[in-house]
């Protein structure tokens, strides 16, 4: 065979062999919308609120152009999308430059590996508060086994608690030095009470995927009259479970499936706010189709303060060993708990004031933000914008001081990391590039011999875990994934206040195998302004 016609018949290989590519636009703008009643400025994506919702199979390539029509800069963080060898895209500051107003940047992903529900938002100063959100999907390839039939319709649901005020607003409060008052109602795909509603037909399933995309409040979720399977958490096929309510913290998705096995009616949607005073609630409709039969009461009850109640419910939620995840072995196949841990590390959060303004902490570190990406900082060798090491890896028990923490780990280790709360409230954490294995939860101070009650056989495989109140909770994560990664709180007026950190995973090699290069049109802010990304 001729030279050329090799060369040419190894391109069309290659090209043939390249996961599928999926483009989206987005324009992001302002907007007033009424979710709750009185007009607010909103945060539109293509005159959406919330925004579209991304539609994507196993390893498929996601191309989204974002146009910043803001009058101010803006990102977008695609939570728990592993961004693997790339956290570059993970669309936080410490990582990506801000989008600048009237400017455009386009993030290239891939859903390399990753089945699940998961969302996106808008992760700079306090726009979170004002929409900019949306839910994103990524199914199983066509020949990879799924644990259930395909169900007849497959739906996002968004929660989340919710203020009249705008995120300008908000933010003035947090940068005044004060807490946030308390919310003012929940939202469900982003309207108000008895304003969302799915159409179902009798005898079929389908799936919800419910995501609390709020700013702090752990939500609980229920149908009137019917039972919720839950057979998917974060990207991991679970044993699949009946339950009638299910609490979602918040950062937190999951995979229910619902049978309309009921009488052709209305049937209440209803979501109410867990471990506060007062209680929150709001409600939407399951709707029977050719059913003119409205909803009718009472509203079905809910937990509202009961700890005991989530803890027992969080640890029934466990992986399906058999069944398939993003790729054909089965889940059970990787044996986490025979792997020996190379290292605890051990978080504990705080809150206090610092030169009277408040502030929250991890080990007593509160972060702040450099003037430039840690992550570009890193590649380009900028000193003086990080130090590694500059949280240690144990609580000191220490004062709250004012760092731009970052946590040093390398690359391939198999660490333990405790997050021990305590406070008297829930807590949720969410690791950016990541699943961890939830291996325990419980009441008290963690102490090695908590160990006992791990699970180290079929614990569920996250990215956001809850932390009780006056309590712990463990995680195993193999780090894999070269990069520099978010560790925060998703109570959102906390991570804007400090309780964040950065943790570096490293690794002295520069193949492509363990990490992509700075993507070409990166862009370059800070003290890396300036600097050349990398030759075409």
């Amino acid at each position: 065979m001729p030279l050329k016609l090799a060369v040419l018949f190894l391109c069309f290989a290659i090209v043939a062999a390249e996961d599928p590519y999926r483009f989206f636009t987005w324009n992001v703008t302002y907007g007033t919308i009424w979710p709750l009643g009185v007009p607010q400025q909103g945060i539109l994506i293509n005159g959406q609120f919330p925004g579209p919702d991304i539609y994507s199979v196993t390893n498929d390539n996601i191309i989204v152009n974002v146009f910043n029509s803001l009058d101010e800069p803006f990102l977008i963080h695609w939570n728990g999308i592993q961004n693997r060898r790339n956290s570059y895209e993970d669309g936080v500051y410490g990582t990506t430059c801000p989008i600048p107003p009237g400017k455009n940047f386009t993030y290239i992903l891939q859903m390399k590996d990753q089945i699940g529900s998961f969302f996106y938002f808008p992760s700079l100063g306090f726009h979170k508060a004002a929409g900019g959100f949306g839910g994103i999907k990524i199914l199983s390839r066509p020949l990879i086994p799924v644990p259930f039939d395909n169900p007849t319709d497959d739906y996002i649901l968004l929660i989340g608690d919710w203020y009249k005020s705008n995120h300008t607003d908000l933010k003035a409060i947090l940068d005044g030095g004060n807490k946030l008052p308390f919310p003012d109602g929940i939202l469900m795909n982003g309207r108000g009470p008895n304003a969302t509603s799915f159409t179902i037909q009798q005898g079929k399933t389908y799936r919800l995927r419910i995501c609390n995309v709020g700013l702090q409040n752990s939500l609980n979720f229920r149908i009137q009259g019917h039972k919720m399977k839950v057979v998917e958490v974060e990207g991991t096929h679970t044993v699949q479970i009946s339950y009638s309510s299910l609490d979602i913290h918040v950062g937190q998705c999951m995979s229910v499936l619902i049978t309309a096995d009921q009488q052709p009616r209305d049937y209440y949607i209803v979501v109410s706010s867990r471990f506060t005073t007062p209680v929150l609630t709001t409600t939407g409709f399951l709707r029977y189709a050719n059913s003119n039969s409205p909803a009718i009461g009472p509203l079905p009850g809910g937990p509202t303060v009961e700890v005991d109640w989530s803890l027992n419910q969080a640890r029934s939620i466990r992986t399906n060993l058999t069944a398939s995840g993003p790729r054909p072995n089965p889940q059970g196949s990787y044996h986490y708990g025979m792997i020996n841990t190379t290292r605890t590390i051990r978080l504990s959060s705080s809150a206090g004031q610092v030169s009277n303004k408040q502030r929250y902490a991890i080990n007593s570190v509160s972060f702040v933000p450099a003037d430039t990406p840690l992550k570009l900082a890193d590649y380009f060798k900028i000193d003086g914008v990080f130090r590694v090491g500059s949280i240690s890896d144990a609580p000191t028990g220490g004062g709250i001081y004012l760092d731009t923490s970052v946590l040093g780990t390398d690359y391939r280790n198999f660490v333990e990391i405790v997050f021990q709360n305590d406070e008297d409230i829930v807590q949720s954490y969410h690791l950016s590039g990541y699943s961890f294995f939830v291996v325990g939860m419980d009441g008290g101070q963690w102490t090695s011999a908590s160990r006992n009650v791990y699970n180290l056989r079929d614990a569920v495989s996250r990215c956001t875990v809850q932390v009780y109140p006056k309590s712990w909770s463990a995680i195993y994560v193999a780090l894999d994934n070269v990069g520099m990664w978010n560790l925060r709180s998703e109570f959102w007026a906390r991570q804007y206040l400090g309780q964040q950190f950065y943790l570096r995973v490293y690794t002295a090699s520069t193949s492509l195998r363990d990490e992509y290069p700075i993507p070409k049109n990166a862009l370059l802010c800070g003290r890396a302004s300036g600097r050349r990304t990398r030759p075409l």
